[in-house]
């Protein structure tokens, strides 16, 4: 059996696994994509993406070709049985640089992510190729796998990411377990062409007679779901007539104009893997943990795992740190993936009651929300939506401000700026895909020791000076530093959220997160504790 050795496999080739691909490719390591099938699946799958993952796509620059293909600002709105709005989710703010609604085709998306793969000479997605096998020491994982044309041969690697599924068959290789729950209702996924309905936006009709969602898709596609109950024929409920006869009974004869592509019923789960990490292999997205869709953050969730995997991964591979990193993932990963699942069960059970009498209490129960300003402000503009936040990983305190201590651990903002030429650009590609420290109207580097310079080297840290807009002598004349890079704050966004964070100095890892909030004069110790994080 011939062998082949590269630094990084990843199991499966879905968005995960090829947006991972994408992170090798910019970070400069050699990567294999093992992939069962051989085409995408031409329908859609996952069709909302967020703020947040929008961002992970950014930093391999394929969110602007991506979000061409999307529907931006999408609301999201509740129903109750008489087909009367009773609450809409209709965010406007743009904190992270992206809309937090775009709804998209999972195909499409795939097919940009995929064409991204071809920038990256030490990258290889093999499609229809099988793994069989995976075993690992401590130097290493090894894993047999088989060609589409039915040889077998093994690969090494370094480490290993299964981006395979919710049935992960690197997960049971490694003989991690799935706890959770299975829901007992299951629902049918019906998408369709040539769609002609108004209604651009995503409908959740809380419908006790039968809950049902209608999906405004890009391209003249919608979507269209429907809860099945336990004494109906699953077989026989999907069969094209009858689900026309579901439509049919919400629009009317503009059912029969319809092009069905797809009929599935879904079983949805609640799941989440015991450990996201095993010695040198780590598991990604539905892989890990298994989210109901009615938040739309099943998808999103897998990319959130990918912003924080890639970087580790990649200075792993490097020798920049050593592999205990990957123990940090899992860590700072857990608590949210499993706080938007319980959202999605929540939201869920919203949806789904099928008692009249308690979908009265509900509907009752949103009214009054609706007549309160801030209680209306927060459904709007999906506050509910569990944050991000890390509180053990790699990350430090240095201030027993607790308002300012929160800040650390949560996502950087994202404002425009503008660059020394005065070009006006976001603020993660003045970051950089690797660490960044940023001083608001300070240099960092005026601070930094000889050790701390030669140890961020390393990293290809970038250093930022914001400046207040129109700070120069004129617009062609910019507050300049030959030691870093400066950008003038445009919109104040910056300026706010440095007073909030009251201090001058943040260090920003690559996956955005904020790792330490400083003084000048205490920059060096928190980069020594951080360091001490990162094993360096």
């Amino acid at each position: 059996m011939r062998k082949e050795k590269t630094q990084v496999v990843i199991v499966g080739g879905g968005p995960n696994g090829v947006t991972l691909a994408n992170y090798m490719g910019l970070y400069g390591i050699d990567a294999v994509v093992v992939e069962v099938e051989k085409q995408i699946l031409p329908y859609p799958r996952a069709v909302g993406m967020d703020d947040e993952a929008m961002r992970v796509l950014q930093t391999v620059d394929l969110a602007e070709p991506a979000i061409k293909d999307m529907i931006q600002n999408v609301p999201l709105r509740y129903y109750n049985a008489r087909g009367v709005c009773f609450a809409e989710v209709k965010p406007a703010a743009r904190q992270y640089g992206w809309p937090m609604r775009n709804i998209f085709m999972q195909q499409l998306t795939e097919a940009t992510l995929r064409e991204g793969l071809g920038r990256w000479s030490n990258v290889d997605l093999r499609l229809g190729h099988e793994m069989q096998e995976l075993t690992q020491d401590e130097n290493g994982v090894t894993l047999t796998v088989k060609s589409g044309d039915g040889d077998s041969y093994q690969l090494q690697a370094d480490y290993v990411i299964g981006a395979d599924g919710g049935r992960s068959p690197v997960r049971k290789q490694l003989g991690i377990k799935l706890e959770g729950i299975t829901h007992p209702r299951k629902w049918v996924v019906v998408d369709a062409a040539n769609d002609k309905l108004d209604a651009p936006y995503t409908a959740l009709h809380a419908d006790p007679s039968r809950p049902f969602v209608c999906i405004y898709l890009p391209y003249q596609y919608r979507r269209w779901e429907f809860m099945l109950f336990e004494h109906e024929d699953e077989e026989k409920m999907c069969e094209e007539g009858n689900i026309r006869n579901l439509i049919r009974g919400h629009i009317g004869d503009a059912a029969d104009e319809l092009d069905i592509v797809r009929i599935r019923a879904y079983t949805h789960n609640s799941r989440v893997a015991e450990t996201f990490v095993k010695g040198r292999v780590v598991l990604s997205g539905d892989a890990a943990h298994i989210t109901p869709p009615w938040a739309g953050q099943g998808l999103n969730s897998g990319l959130r795992d990918v912003g924080n995997i890639a970087w580790k991964i990649a200075a792993a591979a490097k020798g920049l740190v050593g592999s205990d990193i990957l123990q940090s993932y899992d860590s700072e990963r857990r608590g949210h993936a499993t706080d938007l699942i319980a959202l999605a069960d929540n939201m869920g059970a919203v949806l789904g009651l099928t008692d009249p009498l308690m979908a009265g209490v509900r509907d009752w129960i949103f009214k009054a929300v609706d007549s309160v300003d801030n209680l209306r402000e927060h459904l709007v503009q999906f506050k509910f939506k569990p944050k991000a936040m890390i509180t053990k990983g790699i990350v430090h305190h240095d201030s027993p401000d607790i308002r300012r201590d929160t800040m650390v651990g949560q996502l950087f903002i994202q404002p425009d700026v503008e660059d020394c030429e005065g070009r006006r650009r976001k603020f993660d590609e003045i970051l950089g895909p690797w660490f960044s420290i940023v001083g608001y109207r300070e240099n960092p580097t005026d601070y930094l020791s000889e050790e701390h310079k030669v140890f961020w080297e390393q990293f290809n840290t970038r250093y930022i000076q914001v400046n207040r807009s129109r700070s120069g002598l004129s617009f062609d004349e910019r507050l300049e530093n030959s030691n870093s890079i400066s950008v003038e704050d445009v919109d104040n966004d910056l300026a706010n959220w440095f007073s909030d964070a009251q201090d001058r100095i943040v260090v920003v890892r690559p996956d955005r997160f904020v790792a330490a909030i400083t003084s000048p004069a205490r920059l060096n110790e928190a980069l020594d504790g951080l360091r001490k994080k990162l094993g360096g």
